[in-house]
């Protein structure tokens, strides 16, 4: 079914699909990726017997099927190379995989466990070799359906003056290439309009201009190759900056408005690479705010999702749009005359067109034009800079700073992006201590007053150094021969307690001792010894009141100072 929803066309009949695995030998497979371009691996090249390399090349083969790039492909063709060479540097390398064992499995899983590309590489094989009939079964099944963690995250967040380091320098040189091109532009737009004398030096720097949007260069001797005078004249010289430049952005200056994108919206490099070019809405309604909708093409889903952003002024998101729209525009306008197909938001001219670009699976080049930004452009500019290739840790620190998923599941990015990156593991230690302080003190304040406020001694009730008891049989520790083995500090938290207007102010100088000694002893040291008292005696003080709080204070003896003296030192302590 189409998009929407219709039937869609069949093919012509007789059609079959294309072979993937050669059908002559059975050791070529024939990799077609999303564009349709096919790129052979040749399994002829590995180690081993024939037996067990077709063996290969058929798993090989059912797999690539689900594979829309040949960087995928390359990948575990290169891991499965790997494996055929570990095979045959056993004494006895297995002649096809029906005479692989358990033991050969582990002995490839230990020597892979302790790095996340051996892991990965595991993996990737062990699935291939589980659609093998012959390894679904037994000890070799098991081995390979081992579960493979990952092991924790490597590349780790910038600090913030870091990224805005690298930020900074990006700026600099997109900042400059934009103000460069829009002084430019104006000048070919007012050429354009007729502005300059005829005949003048601003009409044929004018000219020069036109040429340099219409071809990306300037008219050159077919003898050497160099930029003829008149041009150069007009223009003011030979250089890149005087002539091309002009109009286009170079590779560092393409790839410095890479690094500005990722760092505004937490794009990853893939995405940047092959970004069609934003499209703005038709009104840009009362306030005159452009919006721009922006295709983010979702490489494992294989789909394109849409990001909204606006230009609301100097600083915005938006505007980084607007800016990197007219940086790109001459070189975008000279792309869609040369191939009308093509839509890329980031283009820019390479200082020699002469050279042929790198082959890779998706579009890099028409004519004198180049597309992207790939991850050798990315560690170009980190030489450059002294930065390093930043958009890997970038991406990763914008992604955490933002606290929420980008191009990934929620899932993903607590498991892969937030618990394992050092930074956010340093902010939430004070977090997290902060909120088991408060824990803390809630619990402390849910510990209350267990004993009763009476008004009046009993006669049946035996003093205590902190209240009266009225029996011992159902209190917190009773002894076997009668009495009880508990602290008179618990006394506050047992029901058989009784205090009374006597108790006060002993009390009142306990709770003024122990708050003392919490100001000097560390938390560790003072809550999990005085801190369930203290907030018993907490509770008592607001039962009791501050009024009558402060006249027990008034009323303390030399006796309840021994007493609290001896409770404080542990003398009292059974």
């Amino acid at each position: 079914m189409s998009r929407r929803g219709n039937a869609a066309s069949l093919p012509p009949p007789g059609h079959t699909a294309p072979e993937v695995l050669d059908p002559v030998e059975g050791l070529v497979v024939h990799h077609r990726n999303r564009s349709g371009v096919v790129r052979d691996f040749d399994f002829a090249t590995l180690p081993g017997t024939d037996e067990l390399r077709c063996s290969l090349a058929a798993l090989f083969a059912v797999r690539s099927r689900a594979w829309g790039s040949h960087a995928s492909a390359e990948k575990v063709f290169g891991q499965v190379r790997a494996f055929a060479t570990f095979l045959s540097q056993r004494k006895a390398p297995p002649l096809d995989l029906d005479a692989l064992t358990a033991s050969v499995v582990d002995e490839w899983w230990l020597g892979l466990k302790s790095g996340q590309g051996g892991r990965e590489t595991f993996r990737h094989v062990s699935a291939l070799l589980q659609e093998d009939p012959r390894l679904r079964q037994g000890r070799v099944a098991q081995a390979l359906a081992r579960r493979v963690p990952r092991l924790p995250a490597e590349a780790q967040s910038y600090e913030a003056a870091e990224l805005d380091g690298i930020k900074a320098c990006a700026v600099r040189q997109f900042r400059a290439a934009w103000l460069r091109i829009a002084e430019n532009a104006e000048r070919l737009r007012r050429w354009e309009e007729g502005s300059f004398p005829s005949g003048g030096p601003e009409d044929s720097l004018g000219q020069a201009l036109d040429l340099i949007a219409r071809t990306a260069d300037l008219p050159r001797y077919s003898s050497n190759g160099h930029v003829q005078a008149s041009a150069a004249r007009a223009v003011g010289g030979l250089s890149p900056e005087v002539t091309w430049k002009r109009l286009f952005l170079d590779r560092t200056e393409a790839t410095a408005l890479g690094v500005l994108l990722m760092a505004e919206f937490g794009w990853n490099l893939a995405v940047i690479d092959v970004m069609p070019t934003p499209t703005a809405a038709p009104d840009p309604g009362p306030d005159s705010h452009r919006t721009y909708t922006i295709q983010i093409w979702k490489h494992r889903g294989k789909r394109f999702e849409s990001e909204n952003v606006t230009d609301t002024g100097a600083g915005s998101p938006g505007r980084l749009i607007t800016q990197a729209l007219e940086a790109t525009r001459f070189a975008r306008t000279l792309a869609h005359e040369l191939a009308p197909e093509v839509d890329r938001f980031i283009a820019w001219r390479p200082h020699s067109i002469g050279w042929p670009p790198i082959k890779r699976e998706r579009l890099t080049a028409v004519g004198p034009l180049r597309f992207g930004v790939d991850r050798a452009d990315a560690v170009r500019w980190g030489k450059q800079t002294g930065t390093g290739s930043p958009f890997r840790r970038g991406r990763r620190t914008v992604v955490v700073d933002r606290g929420e998923p980008a191009q990934h599941s929620q899932d993903t990015h607590e498991r892969q992006y937030v618990l394992p990156d050092k930074r956010v593991q340093r902010a939430a230690a004070a977090i997290v201590a902060a909120g088991a302080a408060s824990a803390l003190q809630q619990a402390r304040e849910t510990v209350d007053l267990s004993a009763q406020l009476v008004d009046r001694r009993s006669q049946g009730h035996g003093e205590t150094a902190t209240a009266d008891c009225s029996g011992t049989s159902t209190g917190p520790a009773p002894l076997p021969g009668g009495g009880c083995g508990a602290s008179f500090l618990l006394c506050l938290g047992c029901e058989n307690a009784r205090i009374h207007a006597d108790h006060h102010p002993r009390l009142a100088l306990l709770h003024q001792a122990l708050a003392n000694t919490r100001s000097v002893l560390p938390p560790p040291s003072w809550e999990p010894r005085w801190g369930d008292p203290f907030a018993r005696l907490e509770d008592l003080r607001r039962k009791v009141g501050d009024p009558l709080w402060q006249q027990a204070r008034d009323r303390i003896t030399d006796t309840d100072r021994a007493i609290v003296d001896d409770l404080l030192n542990g003398e009292l302590t059974p």
